[in-house]
């Protein structure tokens, strides 16, 4: 599976298929007055940004290393993920206060059945959306998927409260709708907020997860004639590692051993643990 061209075709569908929604909901809220509705297309606008930042950051992030970028272009996926972030934090505080106003001053809203089949078609093409790119995000371990994702899956929850304070405007509810949109607001900034911190902790060099760095380490203590380790450290390389550590081998053995050892290792480790990008391995005798 080709990560970068998957990841394009995942932005496209993404724009596609927010721009749709986003033309319907606006029309709909603003004939309507509903703020729940409009808070939700402005949810939608959002998650257009959100995956034109995927496609443009994927195109970056997918040129090959060269003589300014050793380690290729991968943090660029980061950087537009910290974009998205961002944009779902201002997206956000927007939509709060024209919601919070909506409550305070209880201004309601006209029912429209068009309301019912806006919330029910989101429902369906965003469900279908996340269930795509969540899989992806599995298989590829792709951070801007896997915030485009989050979009999709919390656009599902937000249409169904939408859709709940629809169906209360038909009893004379009027005030649950400005309720939701608070909460859709809320839920916006929440998801920023933690794709800004996630994006953050990668582009400040957070080291590799301690999962991983067990599972380098299992394989270094697999290999008898490897007596310590020190100085283990490691920085991302777009969605990998790159890992280095210190062995202490033997100071009997001969230069050529002793450095057979380090490459059979980085070997395998590079083969067996799929975060890792590249190892590099520094021997010392003991």
């Amino acid at each position: 599976m080709n990560r970068y061209s998957v990841t394009k075709k995942a932005s496209i569908y993404g724009i596609l298929g927010n721009s749709f929604l986003l033309i319907i909901k606006l029309i709909i809220g603003i004939i309507t007055n509903s703020q729940a509705m409009i808070a939700d297309s402005i949810n939608s606008g959002g998650d257009i940004f959100s995956s034109l930042m995927t496609y443009i950051g994927n195109k970056i992030a997918s040129k090959p290393s060269d003589d300014d970028h050793n380690m290729g272009h991968g943090k660029a996926e980061y950087i537009f993920s910290m974009l998205i972030g961002i944009t779902m934090i201002l997206v956000s505080v927007k939509s709060f206060g024209n919601s919070l106003e909506a409550l305070v001053f209880k201004k309601s809203f006209v029912f429209s059945w068009w309301l019912i089949i806006v919330c029910i078609m989101t429902i369906i093409i965003k469900s279908l959306l996340y269930i795509y790119t969540n899989s992806l995000s599995k298989k590829l371990n792709n951070l801007l998927i896997k915030a485009n994702a989050k979009d999709h899956r919390n656009d599902c929850i937000v249409t169904s409260f939408t859709l709940l304070s629809a169906l209360l405007s038909l009893y004379k509810i009027m005030w649950f709708d400005g309720l939701v949109g608070i909460g859709i607001s809320i839920w916006i900034c929440f998801t920023g907020i933690k794709i800004f911190i996630e994006s953050y902790n990668i582009l400040m060099d957070r080291a590799i997860s301690e999962e991983n760095k067990q599972k380098v380490l299992d394989i270094i203590n697999s290999h008898p004639e490897i007596k310590k380790i020190q100085h283990f450290n490691s920085t991302p390389v777009g969605y990998k590692y790159q890992i280095s550590f210190t062995i202490f081998v033997d100071g009997n053995l001969s230069t050529f051993e002793s450095h057979d050892i380090a490459n059979r290792l980085e070997k395998e480790i590079d083969e067996k643990v799929d975060e890792v990008f590249l190892t590099v391995i520094h021997v010392n005798p003991i």
